[in-house]
Parts: C-alpha cells; structure tokens; sequence
C-alpha cells in the first residue's frame, strides 16, 4: 500500500473543511479490512519527516484495529474481520522497534496498548521469541532501546496479571527481572551514558520499572521473588526510591504538577510496592488460609525482617514532611497512612507503631483533618464541589485526608483500650486551647470520624450532649462559615448514632440552630444543616413534631439545594421528610411530584447530553469518552426514589395518586426512549407502584407497556428483572386490555419464549420468564388457549434434559402445572401429542416434588399443585391418558402430602413477613449489643482479628472454591441435580400477590373429591382404600376444615 497516498488519507482527517474530513473518514473506513494496511501504518509511524499529527491519527487508528479485530480466528465473531496472519507476522517483527522510535508520549503508549493487546492473543505460544527480543533490548546500552524493553515487559505483564493458576507470568519474572533490578540500582548510582542522574529519563524509567514489578503482585509473587537472591535487591532499590532526597530544580513548582512528575510517579510506586507486599503476602496474622501454604513462610520472614525497616522509613520520611524539611505527594501520604493502618492489626507491626500513635495523630492525621487552604479555596471557587468532595472524600483513594481518617478508624477499632482515650485527650486539648478556626475544624472533624466509638463508649456517650453545647452549638453561629457548616455535619453524624438528650431544652436550641443554618448564606452550610435535620427528624418524635408546621418550607429548601447541586444525598433526605409527613404532604404531593419530575427530565437530559458518539470520532483521535454523568445519573436516581416515595405514601388516596401518574408517565416514557439503562430500575419500580397502588392501568401506562416489550426485544433483554413486577401488574389490573388486543398476549408469550432461548441470557432470567408466562395463565384463563402448546413445546425442552438449578427446575416446572390448571384436557393432549416418555417424566417429577420436604417450598407452589390435581380429579376417565390411567388414584395422596405441609408454609411466611416488618426495631437492638461489645476490647498485645479479617477470609474462601468449581471437570450425569444445588435456597416472595390467593384450596378439594367419586368411582375407590392410617386421619381433617369453611365457622 503506498506510503504517501495513504499519509494524505489520514491527514484529510484533520480538515477544516468538513466535505473532505467526511470523504477521508468513509475511504478509511472502505479500506480498513485491507490486507497490509497495519504493517504500512507502522512505517508512517516510524517516519520523522511526515507531519506529526498524521503519525497521531495512525497511532490511535493502528491501535484500535489491534484491540478490536488482533483475535484467535477461532474465537472470532462470524460478522467481524481479523487481522491477516501476513500482517500479524509483519506486526510483531517491528512493533518492538516502533517502541524504540517512538517519538514521544502520545505515541507510544498507543503502541505499548497495542502491544499489550498482541501479547495477550499470541504469547506464548504463537511468539516464542518475545521474551528473547525484550532482554536483547533491556541489555541494550542505549536508553532508547532499554526503555522500549522495559515498556515491552511491563505490556506482558500487564496482559497475565490476573490470570490464576498460570505459568507464563512466574517464567517471564524469573528470566527478565534479575536484568530489571539491576538497570534500576545503576539508574541511581552511575546511568548509562549519555543519560545523567539528571536526566528526565531516568526517573521515567524508575517509574516504568516499578510499575512492572507492582503488577505482578496482583495475585501472586513468584518463588522466584519470594526468593532473598530478588527481594533483597529489590527491597533495597524500594527503600532507596522512598529515601530519595529530589532536588527542587528537578520537579515543578506547582505542587499538582510536581506530584504527577517521573520522579514522584516513581516514588508513588515504590511506596505502593511495599505496601501490596505487606498487605498481600508478608502480613502472617491477617494471611487468609487460602494463602498460607504458598505464603506463610514469606509472611513470616517479612514481618520480622523487612516490615520493621518499613516502618522506620516511613517515620522519618513523616518526621522531615512535618518539620518541612521535605515534601510528599499527597499519593505518598495516602499511601504511607495505609501502611501504618495495616500496622495496627498485627502484634509485631504494632508494638514498633504504638510509642509513635500519639504524635503521628497530633502531627500527621490532624493536619489533614483539618481546614485546609485547598478546601478554603475550593470553598470560594466552587462551593458545589466543596460539598462533593467533604462528603465523599473518605472514599477518594488518591485523598490523604481519606487514609488519615482510616488510620485514625483503626487505632480506635482495633486498639482501643491504648488509643482511644488518648485520642480523645487530644481532641479536648485542641478545643480546650483557644483553637483557630481551622484547628477546630480539624478537631471537630476528628470527633465526626470517631463518632461510631464515641457512641458506643459507655463512659464517653453520656457526655456527649454536653460536648455539643459547650463545642459546637457555638458555632451554628460562627462568623467563619465552614465552622458553621462542621457543626451540622458534626451534628448530623452523632445524631445517626442515636444521640440521647437529656435535656428538652438543648435539642430544641440545637434543632433552632440547624433550622436556621437552612436559610444561610453559604451553599455547603445549607447542605449540611439539611442532612442533620434531616438525622434529627428520624430520631427525635419531638423534633418532628415541631418541623410538621414547617414541612412545606422544608421541603421546597431540600428541593432548591437539590437542583443547585445534584447529590444524591438530598434526594434521600427528602425521601425521609416524605415518609414522616405523609398526612402533611398529601395536599401538595401533586405540585411537589411536578417539581420533582422536572428535576429529574433535567438531570437525565443533562446527563444524556454527555453522551460522546464514539463512532464518529474514532479515526481522528483517541477521545477518553465517558458514559454519562454519573453524579447526575446518580442524583436522577435519587429524585426518582423521593417520587416513589410519594407514591407510596398515597397509597389510600387514589385520586390523587392518578392525578399524580399523569406527570410521572412522560419521565418514564423519555427514561425508556432515551434508553438510560442505569435508571431503568428505578422507572420500572415508579410503574410497578403506580399500577399495583391503583389496581388499574391508565390509557398512557400502555406505551409504558409497548416500550417495554421494544426494549426487551433489542437492548434490555437482560432487564426482566426488573420488568417482571411491571409486567405482572400489566396482566393482573388489564385483563381486558389482553382479552381485546391478542397482539398484547403474543408480546407476554414472545417475552416467555425469548428468555428461555436466548443464549445470551442465564437461569435467573429464565425463573422470571416462567413467572411471567405462570402470570399470563393464572390470570387470563379461558383467554389464551392458542398459546398453551407453544408455552408447552418451551416449557418440555428444559424438562429434559432438566435445567442446571434447582430454582429453574422449580420454575419450568410449575409453568407445565400451570398448563394443567388453565385447561388438564387440553395440556394432557399436547404433552402426550408430544412424547408419552415425556409426559411420565413430568408426572414423575411432579410427585416427587411432592413428596420431597423441599420439592414445593412455598405456599404458592403447594396451592398450585393442589388446585392443578384437584383439576385432574375432575376429568372424564376417558379424558386420562392410558399411559396415566395406573397412576390417577394416587392423585389423592399427592393432595394430602401438600395438605400436610401447607399450614406450616402459611406460617412460616407470615413469621418472615413480621420479621421484616420488624427490622428496625431489631437493628436497634443489634445497635445496643454492639455498644456492650465495643466497649470491651482488652487485646492490645495480641494480633486482632476482626469482623474486617473474617470478611476478607470468607472472600478467600469464596474466591477458592469458585476457581476449584471451575476447574473441576463435569461428571456425566451433569444435569441431574448435584448435592451443592439440592441446598440452594427458594424463599417466600412476600411483595408477591398470586391470583391463587383468593382461591381456597381446600373447599376446592372437596368439591373436586365429590366430582372424581361421581365420574371415576373406580378410581375413587382404589385411593381412598389405599390410603394410610395417617392419611385417613388427614383426609378427615381437611373435609372437616373445608366444611367449616363453607359453613363460614374457621378463620
């Protein structure tokens, strides 16, 4: 292909005129699948003399075909090309040395990406040599060429760092990173010419190095690293890296761009390298078992051995950062936090950290707690992203503020008897010292963070309230505003821990305070002084009693700071002022639901339109395109919870709540046709809601319904989950909707057929799908008779061979005895029309569910197969097929072996329906016993192993029997049910209401006894006779109760 008419091609692309930048992009697009195209746009690539911008645009277009279409032929997607293997072989002979060339940043990590891609297709096994070609270059003496090698390594890593239980990775490390280490001492010491210690290079390279050697410890570490002949090399080259003293000439000014420099990028990595090594794999008393056999001797020399140096190298590089002789990124402080923080479980690691808790947390933690000039400023400029950031800060993992706090969370969790008192003292004396401003905050922030101990802490507990009017109340009144706004957040988090007052008068003082902060002039101060009132209302009868008056106000605040912010937390405060003022709110739940639709169109609309078409950029640049906003998406969620909220609260005012439907269905509808996926269970839960609390479906909820159906049909097949609620109500409150439109039934069948052959879809998806089909029969019976053989020809082919779960089985099952109950003569034919053998292996399986304990687990699996034999019972003889007619009279035993179980499955729903019903209350209690624990922890000279350990212990555990599952061949008899599944678990649906609840199971007996003694009295016979002692009782029991029934005597 020729080199320069393919150049100008690509620089067409970069156009002012749109005609020809349009005409470039569709003949790239034409000759894309060519032959020798790759291999040609390397040598544009590696030409200086063509424009840059055109070696740009190849760049990204060559890496872009690699990722996409560099695959196994044999895996390949049939509409979807793959690279020629004569351009694969051209590829791999010079990408090496593309990187070698590369001129600059932008180019070769497009080049290094493609690589990587190569890489995880082709090596071992199809490039051999790789490995040879990267040590042929890392022995290189010019830097160039050592780079590409040490960015050609860390692509291959890269490419097997979390793959389990594979070879090739162990044998690269062996081979290569003797080499490595070696180049990375003499970087520091005496670099190869013409490279000085000054050069930009080095650190670069330092970076790329201990890059490559952090990525390996994702789930490994090699015997070969655990070896003293590489860690001690290594070890010492992290520690050089941490002591390194950098001079100021060689880093920007600018601290935010100072920390993204090679020489801090590398030490970044040295400092998360002896982290992941402590964390990982040389921690013995937090080592989870699944670990211990390749780990614990390495654990244990580490801990002795190379956790101590750690530690002292991280405390001096504390002590010069607090006296400022030098400085640290805030990557490095975060990540020196997280060291000390794993420090405090293990006794060993402990005793060294212990004499120095006390001044790192007056030195190191409280500084970063406190108000800081970033914050001050980002106050000022945008105080929007203030609040994101104060509020989510804990979980930034680039923040320090976020590692000091869990520093300080775990000396008082894991050593409180040592630490926690201290801490405290501390927290007094700044208080106590006629603090700044700013160390206030911090001391205040300190107590925020400890407030799960401090609430818990029997001695410290009761003094709190006075430590909020002696400390905080203050400052609801501050001149400075951040203090204003620490108070309410202070306030809000003692409060979520149930905060007792003693005295009536100082909530109500505090309560004023907040109240007041809602009409402040700073923006994060409203926000805060909101989410504690809104702790406040839920905790205190009395403070709720006093905000009813002044709900309206409330509301429209929460409303106001909402749309100026987007964060999702208001949403749930407004969701909570919604559920304890009902009655207040009803009047104005319409305008209020308006208010809230309009937020949400706006959020959505807001976030759709961040939307990049990726399509149609991708031969021009390598965009990092986003998905759609996600503090938007997130807030849209939260909006459309509060309304769901409403709607439920109106529940026993249906005028209204129609009234309502009518400003809730166009944001659904635009939710749907905009295809917001993300937000597509919380519009399906406003549908279930709105149709369930009405009982009927409006005529505009029907395009919900054909929108619905067009979804499922392209791209939410994966979304009957959250359908399936929606749909049941459609079929349950539209009947006639179905009876009049036959295309309505064929949707609801199409949906059924679609889930339970659909390859891309799992056994959860086919359970909703037979609930859906279960739902269409059971509530259109005599209406949809041309769709039982189709429902039947599904159903039979997952009978046999039987579905991999128990809960599928159930399910498939059931919808073959829901066939039987909408019409037994009809569903008997088709079945034996189909295959006798198959209609005895349903029978079969029918009964033997029957009489398994866990075979019909629930209430509405025994009514259905109760009311569906009782339907059997009820047929001609003539009307039973011959290969059944043996069998009928066990029909009876079949009903009273349900019978037998049926109370104790009412019982045992109504106990798990008062149990949630109960939650709350036993959260509290579990709230009060955990209080009693906290408070005595005596253990500070042991290792600590706490629910945090059990937890990671359990993911181990969880994550080793997966791997042995899947890598266990499949015995023979694989669709039988296997001993794991027989304890799979299929608990009671309680939010579901069956349309058989309404029907009684056992006059239906009765009269279906009657009808099987008149039409089959032969049959009749030989079951009644055959019946045992108990069954007899039994039988007599259950006329009996049918008869009070009718009489109208039982309850």
């Amino acid at each position: 292909m020729d080199i320069a008419t393919l150049s100008t091609l690509f620089a067409s692309t970069y156009s002012p005129d749109p005609n020809v930048q349009k005409a470039g992009e569709l003949e790239i697009r034409k000759i894309s699948d060519q032959e020798g195209l790759l291999p040609a746009l390397m040598q544009i690539i590696a030409t200086e003399s063509i424009d840059a911008g055109v070696r740009q645009a190849c760049t990204v277009f060559f890496k872009n075909r690699i990722q996409k279409y560099y695959v196994d032929p044999a895996r390949a997607r049939p509409d979807r090309p793959v690279v020629a293997m004569s351009d694969r072989a051209a590829i791999k002979a010079n990408i090496l040395r593309l990187l070698v060339i590369a001129p600059g940043r932008n180019t070769y990590v497009h080049v290094a990406a493609s690589l990587r891609a190569i890489v995880a297709n082709d090596f071992p096994e199809q490039w051999p040599g790789l490995i040879d070609e990267i040590l042929q270059l890392l022995h290189s003496s010019e830097p160039r060429e050592v780079t590409a090698g040490c960015i050609g390594l860390l692509e291959v890593v890269k490419s097997f760092r979390y793959r389990q239980g594979q070879t090739v990775l162990p044998d690269v490390i062996t081979k290569t990173f003797p080499t490595l280490v070696e180049i990375a001492h003499k970087l520091l010491s005496e670099p190869m010419a013409p490279l000085t210690p000054q050069s930009p290079e080095v650190p670069f390279l330092l970076h790329i190095i201990l890059k490559t050697y952090k990525s390996t410890l994702v789930l490994n570490l090699s015997q070969h690293q655990q070896s003293p002949q590489s860690i001690v090399p290594w070890g010492r080259l992290l520690f050089a890296v941490v002591n390194l003293q950098i001079p100021p000439e060689l880093v920007p000014q600018d601290e935010e761009e100072r920390g993204r420099s090679e020489w801090w990028k590398a030490k970044k990595w040295a400092y998360g390298t002896l982290d992941r090594l402590f964390h990982r794999f040389g921690n013995p008393s937090q080592l989870p078992s699944t670990l211990k056999k390749d780990y614990i001797a390495f654990a244990e020399h580490f801990v002795s051995s190379f956790a101590p140096e750690i530690i002292k190298t991280y405390l001096h590089q504390v002590e010069l950062y607090i006296s400022g002789q030098v400085w640290l990124s805030r990557k490095c402080q975060y990540l020196i936090f997280q060291f000390f923080t794993e420090c405090v479980k293990p006794k060993s690691t402990w005793q060294l950290l212990k004499p120095h808790f006390q001044s790192l947390v007056s030195s190191f933690v409280f500084p970063q707690l406190s108000f800081s000039p970033n914050k001050q400023e980002l106050w000022a400029t945008d105080p929007v992203e203030y609040i994101r950031t104060s509020i989510d800060e804990y979980e930034d993992y680039n923040s320090p503020v976020s590692s000091a706090t869990s520093f300080l969370v775990a000396l008082a969790s894991s050593r409180l008897k040592t630490t926690f008192l201290p801490i405290l003292n501390f927290i007094n004396s700044v208080l106590d010292g006629n603090p700044t401003p700013v160390q206030k905050f911090g001391a205040i922030n300190m107590t925020s963070a400890l407030a799960p101990f401090i609430m818990r802490h029997p001695t410290v507990r009761p003094a709190m309230e006075q430590f909020l009017v002696r400390h905080v109340l203050p400052d609801l009144t501050s001149p400075e505003p951040f203090l204003r706004a620490m108070a309410c957040e202070v306030t809000s988090t003692l409060e979520k821990f149930d905060l007792q007052w003693t005295s009536p008068e100082n909530l109500l003082v505090h309560y004023r305070g907040i109240l007041r902060a809602l009409d402040d002039p700073e923006l994060p101060v409203r926000v805060h002084a909101a989410l504690a009132l809104n702790e406040m209302v839920k905790q205190h009868t009395e403070v709720a009693a006093t905000t009813s008056p002044l709900v309206g106000k409330v509301i429209q605040d929460l409303l106001a700071l909402a749309d100026e912010t987007d964060l999702d937390l208001l949403n749930t405060a407004m969701e909570t002022m919604v559920d304890y003022f009902r009655e207040e709110l009803t009047p104005v739940a319409p305008q209020l639901t308006a208010r809230l639709c309009e937020s949400y169109l706006r959020l959505l609309r807001e976030a759709n339109a961040q939307i990049v078409d990726e399509s149609e950029m991708s031969v021009k640049v390598d965009l990092d395109v986003t998905d759609q906003d996600d503090d938007k998406t997130f807030a849209a969620m939260g909006v459309a919870k509060t309304i769901g909220t409403i709607v439920s609260s109106l529940d026993s005012s249906p005028e209204i709540l129609a009234q309502m439907q009518q400003t809730i269905i166009p944001i659904i509808r635009y939710t749907l046709e905009t295809k917001a996926i993300d937000l597509f269970d919380n519009v399906y839960d406003l549908v279930d809601s709105l149709t369930f609390n009405l009982r009927s479906i409006a005529p505009e909820m029907w395009t919900i319904f054909d929108l619905t159906y067009t979804l499922f049909k392209s791209d939410a097949v994966d979304f009957l989950d959250e359908m399936l609620p929606s749909l049941d109500n459609f079929l349950s409150f539209g009947k006639d909707m179905f009876i009049a439109r036959p295309d309505y039934v064929a949707k609801i069948l199409d949906i059924y057929v679609t889930t339970m052959t659909n390859d891309q879809l799992g056994e959860n998806d086919r359970c909703n799908g037979c609930k859906l089909i279960e739902a269409l029969m059971l509530n259109l019976r005599g209406h949809v008779d041309d769709t039982i053989p189709t429902i039947i020809d599904t159903s039979l082919k997952i009978l046999d061979p039987p579905a991999e779960t128990r809960s599928l089985r159930l399910a498939n099952l059931e919808v073959l005895i829901n066939t039987i109950l909408y019409n037994p003569v009809a569903a008997l034919h088709t079945i034996n029309a189909r295959s006798q053998s198959l209609l005895k292996l349903f029978f079969d399986k029918w009964f033997d569910a029957v009489k398994s304990d866990k075979g019909f687990p629930r209430v509405h699996d025994k009514k259905l197969s109760i009311l569906a034999m009782c339907g059997l019972l009820d047929l001609e003889p003539s009307q039973v097929p011959p290969s059944l007619q043996q069998g009928w009279p066990f029909l009876v035993t079949g009903i009273l072996t349900s019978f037998k179980t049926l109370p104790d499955a009412v019982a045992a729903r109504r106990e798990l329906a008062e149990a949630l019903q109960e939650g709350d209350e036993e959260d509290k209690f579990q709230f009060e016993n955990e209080k009693l624990d906290l408070a005595q922890h005596d253990e500070d000279d042991q290792d600590v192993w706490d629910e945090d350990s059990q937890y990671i212990e359990y993911l181990a555990q969880e994550g080793a029997r997966l791997r042995a599952t899947q890598e266990k061949p499949q015995p023979e008899d694989a669709g039988e049910e296997s001993d794991s599944d027989s304890d799979e678990s299929i608990d009671e649906e309680i939010g579901y209401l069956s349309p058989l609840e309404s029907v009684d199971p056992y006059l239906t007996f009765k009269h279906a006894l009657t009808s099987f003694q008149m039409k089959n009295p032969s049959a009749y016979q030989a079951s009644t006779t055959s019946l045992s002692p108990d069954f007899h009782v039994l039988l007599m029991e259950v006329m009996s109760k049918a008869e009070q029934i009718e009489a109208g005597t039982t309850q």
